[in-house]
């Protein structure tokens, strides 16, 4: 997401392939994130529509947060811009959110994020070389459903259920697995470890209640898995529209073909172009104007 104020222009990433989101949140207290910070190819506009579960609120308020702090001559770190971010949503807005999105966004590429006590967390970089960094851009595919995500009763429901359990209920301590999984898989460069974190944590997903992975959803994981896809991870909290991201196999034919079926099986389900970031808040001044 980009921002643009009196001369500077401030860039934050987006995030898709969030294991161990809701550990994150108030509710949980403690808690482990994987996730992967991306730009979009081309125009953030058209290609990263808002409600599309993939942090684009926290992204926009972080490269906001940047370029003022531009403007009025702060530094702030990477933490401090994240959680000035956070305090917007949560406290001036009062809306339900975890910790994760803004801290993807300000620091940007792959993180392990350990919440210690909410919000207070560590974001550890998930280093791989360049070959598998290349690889993994190109079997990851993130699939916009069609529809804007947006917090709803099925998620109102979800944290007074987890409130009512507590901070080690067996859903919670499963997405926190998911989220370890991902990154030793990752640093392993075991791809189908990888998929299966991923898988385990949309199961853990919809073991907190069936209505996070929707219908849509389910029918796009159906498909992938009939082209081979070995990973499916429901972007988010879950729930209606948002977006959902696929790791494919190794077979380039299969993962055109499966991308082909999914937009014969609905034209509304859009394959969005992601680059897997290497930096997260980037400012810069722009040229002056004559």
């Amino acid at each position: 997401m980009t921002a643009r104020a009196y001369g500077v222009e401030s860039t934050a990433p987006i995030r898709i392939c969030d294991n161990g989101g809701w550990t994150d949140t108030w509710v949980a207290r403690r808690g482990k994130v994987f996730n992967i910070a991306v730009d979009i190819e081309v125009t953030i506009r058209s290609d990263a529509p808002a409600g599309g579960s993939t942090g684009t609120s926290a992204a926009t308020v972080v490269a906001l947060i940047g370029a003022l702090d531009r403007l009025s001559r702060r530094h702030r770190t990477a933490e401090e811009v994240a959680r000035a971010a956070h305090a917007i949503e949560t406290v001036h807005l009062g809306r339900q959110s975890g910790v994760q999105d803004q801290l993807c966004s300000a620091h940007g590429g792959i993180n392990f994020i350990e919440i210690t006590d909410y919000p207070h967390a560590v974001v550890s970089p998930v280093v791989v070389s360049d070959p598998i960094r290349r690889e993994l851009q190109r079997r990851l595919c993130l699939i916009y459903l069609g529809r804007s995500h947006s917090w709803s009763a099925v998620h109102e429901k979800v944290m007074r259920d987890l409130e009512r359990r507590g901070p080690g209920c067996r859903e919670l301590e499963a997405l926190r697995g998911a989220a370890v999984g991902a990154r030793d898989a990752l640093l392993a460069e075991d791809f189908a470890g990888l998929g299966s974190a991923m898988c385990a944590n949309t199961l853990a997903q919809s073991e907190l209640s069936a209505d996070l992975i929707p219908d849509d959803a389910r029918r796009v994981i159906e498909i992938a898995a009939a082209h081979r896809a070995i990973g499916w991870k429901v972007n988010g909290a879950g729930g209606d529209g948002g977006s959902i991201t696929l790791l494919s196999g190794a077979d380039r034919a299969a993962q055109r073909a499966m991308l082909r079926a999914l937009r014969e099986d609905n034209p509304a389900h859009a394959a969005i172009p992601i680059v897997i970031s290497r930096s997260g808040l980037r400012i810069r001044d722009l040229p002056a104007r004559d």
